[in-house]
């Protein structure tokens, strides 16, 4: 018997921002799913737009599985992850153990074909548009909840847009600027009714 899939379905389980009051919550695997799109839109757009080549399917993939090891951490809030270089680098080493732990839970041969994404090369291009993705996902969370009215996602909102306008990626600036003003929109307004 192997576990690997029945524990990644507990990913629905794990609440997102447990240190902040949202007017909606957001479990790990709905936030998975977004960032794989994401990070899916990232990557044809650095296709299409900006002349690269990255591999949409490694893109996505590392996105996908991003998260996983949270299901036997569970999420750990951004201000003690990133308290220092020090907690920074044993909750690495956390999530590495967990994620290898996962991996032991599967076939060998799905195993060698996971392994990949669950413990992702964090120097690939795509791993980087992966984590823009995820950035992204945060910051779109924070517009959801300003949207709603919770100034809670003020401070997170402000901080998170300037990291996004930091990194050096032509296709999330694409995104940002060409995609992101629709999440401000209500349904009236997207449809062009409003």
């Amino acid at each position: 018997m192997y576990n690997f899939y029945a524990f990644l379905d507990r990913m629905k389980y794990i609440r997102r921002w447990s240190l902040m009051r949202s007017s909606r919550e957001e479990n790990v695997m709905e936030h998975s799913f977004e960032v794989a799109v994401l990070a899916h839109a990232l990557a044809l757009i650095d296709r299409e737009f900006c002349g690269n080549a990255p591999d949409a399917g490694k893109t996505v993939l590392y996105a996908l599985y991003h998260e996983c090891s949270e299901v036997m951490t569970g999420d750990l809030p951004t201000p003690i992850k990133y308290y220092n270089a020090e907690m920074r680098g044993a909750y690495g080493e956390i999530e590495d153990e967990a994620s290898g732990r996962l991996l032991s839970m599967l076939p060998d041969p799905l195993k060698a074909d996971l392994a990949p994404y669950v413990l992702a090369d964090k120097t690939s291009y795509e791993y980087a548009l992966a984590k823009a993705a995820d950035k992204l996902s945060a910051y779109i969370k924070c517009l959801e909840e300003l949207k709603a009215g919770n100034a809670e996602f003020k401070k997170a909102k402000e901080s998170i847009e300037k990291e996004l306008r930091a990194k050096q990626l032509p296709a999330l600036a694409y995104f940002m600027e060409h995609f992101l003003p629709g999440f401000m929109l209500t349904l009236d307004e997207m449809e062009g009714l409003g």
